[in-house]
C-alpha cells in the first residue's frame, strides 16, 4: 500500500525543528538523516515520528517565495490540561488563536512555531 507522509520543508533550521519536535511528544524519534550534496545546494532529509506517525523533512538551502501557511497545520489532540499548556508555552511563537475556551473545545490554542510550522492544540 502506498504510504502518505507529511512533509515539511525549511530553509535551514529543519535540524532544530525536528530535534524540539521529537523532544516534546512521547514516543517520537528520528529515524533518518540523509546528507545529500555538498556547498550552497547541499540538502538533508529528515525522517522522523512525533508519537509513532512518520513524518519527513526538508533542509532546502535556496530561499523560496513560499513557506509555511496555516492553512495546513499539525492537530494535536491533548489528553490533560497540563499537556496542552506545555505544548502550547513550547511551540508558541504567534498566536493565530489565543489558548482558551472555544464553542467547539473548552480548551483549544492555535500558534505558529519559531520555524513557521502551524498547530492547533486541543483539549480532547
Amino acid at each position: 500500500m502506498t504510504q502518505i507522509h507529511t512533509f515539511l520543508m525549511f530553509t535551514g533550521e529543519a535540524e532544530k525543528a525536528v530535534n524540539l519536535y521529537v523532544s516534546l511528544f512521547p514516543n517520537s524519534r528520528v529515524l533518518e538523516v540523509k546528507r545529500n550534496g555538498e556547498g550552497a545546494n547541499a540538502t538533508t532529509l529528515y525522517r522522523f515520528e512525533l508519537n509513532g506517525v512518520e513524518y519527513r523533512a526538508l533542509d532546502s538551502p535556496p530561499v523560496h517565495a513560499f513557506t509555511f501557511t496555516p492553512s495546513m497545520s499539525l492537530f494535536v489532540e491533548c489528553e490533560t490540561e497540563a499537556e496542552i499548556d506545555r505544548l502550547y508555552a513550547a511551540l508558541h511563537e504567534k498566536a493565530l488563536m489565543p489558548l482558551g475556551s472555544y464553542g467547539f473545545s473548552k480548551k483549544f490554542g492555535w500558534v505558529n512555531d519559531r520555524f513557521g510550522v502551524s498547530w492547533q492544540l486541543n483539549l480532547a
